[in-house]
């Protein structure tokens, strides 16, 4: 049996600001940072396997400031990547919704419904995802492996753990930052343990 910590990359500036970063990156804030470091020191009792994250500065930076000093090996991994947004990268909320206010709706109100002019939708994102995570409890097949991604892969994941559909994609905990979702993998079924658990972090925004 594999165990998955999963987590999502610690706040960043764009986060903030409300922008959606997609494939693009913005710098993790001192928060984000901070929060890395806490989730590394929960996860000290773990012994971790292998870190396995996303290609984007933002995940990779989290997945180093969990590790801390711990001699743990990192791989980097593309399918791990954020939805990729098209237009709406590095633009706010409310300028997508100037934009492409139909879209904009379905992204949030009927996610399966999304279907951008550019970029991905959700069951695409899904469907990589989903074949990264068979390939790394394939290669390890036992041990606690850590892994460093993204809010809407995150959420992807857990409808296909689950089997749900997608319409019930934003449903449950929102992923903060650095929060863990533990999730144990034996012979091609998945239990979700935890949930988007933020115990260890400090001024979680309750949403």
């Amino acid at each position: 049996m594999v165990t998955l910590y999963l987590t999502r990359h610690g706040e960043t500036e764009w986060n903030v600001e409300k922008r959606m970063q997609g494939w693009q990156d913005s710098p993790l804030t001192e928060k984000g940072r901070q929060d890395a470091m806490r989730l590394g020191k929960r996860l000290e009792a773990v012994d971790l396997t292998a870190i396995y994250t996303s290609t984007s500065g933002r995940a990779l930076e989290t997945a180093q400031l969990i590790r801390g000093e711990r001699l743990i090996p990192i791989y980097t991994a593309e399918q791990l990547r954020e939805i990729h947004l098209g237009d709406w990268e590095g633009k706010t909320h409310e300028e997508i919704k100037e934009l492409d206010p139909i879209a904009f709706d379905h992204f949030w109100n009927h996610p399966h419904l999304y279907t951008p002019r550019r970029g991905e939708r959700f069951i695409d994102v899904q469907n990589r995802a989903f074949a990264a995570i068979e390939k790394i409890v394939k290669r390890h097949q036992e041990g606690n492996i850590l892994v460093v991604t993204h809010g809407v892969v995150l959420k992807t994941l857990l409808a296909r753990f689950k089997n749900a559909s997608l319409r019930e994609l934003w449903d449950g905990p929102y992923m903060h930052g650095a929060s863990i979702t533990i999730v144990r993998a034996d012979r091609g079924t998945f239990e979700v343990v935890a949930e988007g658990d933020v115990a260890h972090l400090k001024e979680v925004i309750r949403r």
